[in-house]
């Protein structure tokens, strides 16, 4: 049972209302993150936020899920590893065996290799890499684009892993445990 209340849409304050509203208007369900987000409506509004820019980023839907399902699967988070493995499979065309090789840290693609073992690295260090760690990226084939948002997806799922773990969110996609 999640340790914080999941804020319903109808119930909501005004601000966390419209947001919640935006969620299910943007993915036809409200999630129970962003309802125990609403808690506090400047902490959805910063995920929404975050999620939304690097959304518009050059790293694909594909690449952009198994760096959460890795960090997710790191973290030992069982609702965002159950949210990323449905989104992964269900709306960004990977495998269930790619996303399982994601939460290893492995992709068949040389790129998406290059990236996951990059994002390894910064979650690993906790953003203290070396530039011997960078040159290793540029090498795989990484831009300075692709290695900037790299770094934010981390911090990016590190976030709502810590946020899920600490508000204990009740999981509502099909159930994957670390």
């Amino acid at each position: 049972m999640s340790r914080l209340p999941l804020i319903q849409p109808e119930t909501a304050g005004a601000r966390a209302a419209e947001l919640l509203a935006g969620v299910q208007k943007a993915l036809g369900v409200t999630p129970n993150m962003t309802k125990a987000m609403a808690n506090s409506p400047a902490v959805l509004e910063a995920y929404l936020e975050f999620s939304g820019a690097l959304s518009g980023g050059v790293l694909p839907a594909a690449v952009r899920e198994r760096i959460a399902l890795l960090v997710a699967q790191q973290n030992g988070c069982d609702y965002c590893l159950s949210a990323h493995t449905y989104i992964g499979t269900e709306l960004a065309g990977l495998s269930r065996d790619e996303a399982e090789a994601a939460r290893g840290g492995r992709a068949a693609e040389p790129r998406a290799e290059a990236v996951l073992a990059f994002a390894a690295t910064v979650l690993r260090t906790r953003g203290g890499i070396q530039d011997t760690d960078v040159k290793e990226a540029h090498r795989a084939g990484l831009s300075d684009e692709e290695i900037a948002e790299v770094v934010g997806h981390v911090a990016l799922n590190v976030f709502t892993n810590y946020f899920n773990k600490a508000a204990g969110t009740d999981i509502d996609w099909p159930v994957v445990r670390h």
